[in-house]
């Protein structure tokens, strides 16, 4: 436990110190976001802002990640498939913030693009789990278990890329992707601890220790944005936690703010196309309360605390598990 809070002070520490200079560089530079005409009006003001302070996040998660995993002799293969990941899924979001900032719009990578390269990076964790673990292909439901045989593979890869693209839609408004991020990876590092993957404990310790310190610039109003930098890389991250750590199912719980922005589009979508009304004023469902007269600092507010209290559910039922209760 101590190293836990080790590798969360130090990525906090980290990630504030590697926020300054970097904002100042964007500044200097005018690398700035780009808001799309369909957003709120309230968001043309935040034309401009410095983005991609993913870079800082993600660096600051890798340097305390490494040194916490060194110093607990934990530096293991399944710690190094882990960062690879993330470095990959970074890349694969800077790149996409790369041609919004050249194109001076909010158009980046198409759409298939994306996916096909998030699918790609999840197919390493996934390999890795099937190849290295003996029950590699279970998944656990409570108490039961199911081996998913041949279609593992289909399944790790949708709920890491799924992951990635829901945590990618919430963030939307100032602080809201780090503020709700930050109490699901607390919950992953107890449950990795917990259930004999200290590895994927550190790593998540670090990341919501990151995510702690980098709301110091992202709160409302935000000096700089995470931009797909930073919230594919961790979102593509917090789905390969729960595959390397085998809770994918309580995933579905720990990041129900997530999945419940994700489904706010694709019910609105669908409402659409079959209908011709929209379920909501406009989606991701934060915007949808934007537009109902609430501030950006109460959905963020509320949204922290619906994740906070989602996460703790998730650790009863994992402790419940564990005791054979469920």
């Amino acid at each position: 436990m101590i190293m836990l809070a080790v590798a969360f002070l130090l990525a906090m520490i980290l990630c504030l110190l590697f926020g300054v200079p970097y904002i100042d560089f964007l500044k200097k530079k005018m690398i700035g976001q780009y808001v799309k005409d369909c957003a709120p009006e309230a968001h043309a003001k935040k034309q401009g802002t410095p983005t991609t302070g993913g870079v800082f996040i993600i660096l600051a998660i890798i340097v305390a990640s490494v040194i916490a995993l060194l110093l607990s002799q934990r530096f293991t293969t399944e710690a190094i498939i882990i960062l690879i990941t993330l470095i990959f899924y970074t890349f694969a979001g800077f790149q996409d913030d790369y041609l919004k900032i050249k194109g001076k719009a909010n158009d980046g990578l198409s759409a298939r693009g994306k996916l096909l390269r998030q699918i790609a990076i999840g197919l390493l964790p996934t390999i890795y789990v099937m190849m290295s673990y003996s029950h590699g292909t279970d998944i656990s439901i409570g108490s039961y278990v199911i081996n998913l045989k041949w279609l593992y593979p289909v399944f790790a890869v949708f709920v890491i890329t799924g992951a990635s693209n829901a945590y990618n839609l919430t963030d939307g408004l100032d602080g809201l992707a780090a503020s709700t991020g930050i109490f699901p990876f607390a919950a992953i590092s107890i449950i990795s601890l917990f259930s004999g993957h200290p590895e994927v404990a550190l790593i998540a310790a670090a990341v919501a220790g990151a995510l702690f310190g980098f709301l110091r610039y992202n709160k409302p109003k935000a000096q700089v944005f995470m931009g797909d930098t930073g919230s594919l890389a961790i979102g593509g991250l917090l789905g390969t936690l729960a595959v390397v750590s085998k809770f994918e199912v309580l995933l579905v719980v720990l990041g129900s703010v997530f999945v419940m922005e994700t489904l706010s589009v694709i019910i609105q979508v669908i409402s659409f196309k079959t209908t011709g009304k929209r379920v909501f004023k406009m989606s991701p469902i934060h915007h949808h309360f934007e537009l109902c007269g609430w501030s950006e600092k109460k959905i963020v507010i509320v949204f922290a605390l619906v994740s906070a209290i989602l996460s703790v559910l998730a650790l009863t039922l994992f402790y419940l598990t564990a005791r054979g209760v469920i």
